[in-house]
């Protein structure tokens, strides 16, 4: 996969997440029951709903890094041992940072 290709694949991933941080957030702003059942309910989605969102954080600031990495002409060169990340495990995560072994 090329530069451009690999950049295009974060960009859109990059919007897709952000975009379900906003949705969540939206969510989050909406009135609540009055039904004191209800509202546990709401609470109980509220707990999942953010713990959604905090791995969406999570993966847009690994989105943000692998751009910043790709402009710096550094991407695909493993954080840990400077030995480049095989094709494979970032066509299956294109924003990680280490190598399958220091993964490990």
């Amino acid at each position: 996969m090329n530069k451009n290709a690999i950049l295009i694949e974060l960009k859109e991933k990059q919007i897709e997440l952000s975009r379900r941080i906003n949705a969540i957030g939206s969510d989050f702003k909406n009135v609540r029951s009055q039904d004191f059942a209800e509202q546990a309910t709401e609470s109980e989605n509220d707990q999942v709903l953010d713990g959604i969102r905090h791995e969406a954080n999570l993966e847009l600031q690994q989105v943000n890094a692998a751009i910043t990495r790709l402009e710096n002409d550094n991407y695909g060169i493993c954080s840990r041992c400077d030995n480049p990340i095989s094709s494979e495990r970032l066509n299956a995560l294109p924003y990680v940072q280490t190598c399958i072994n220091c993964a490990q």
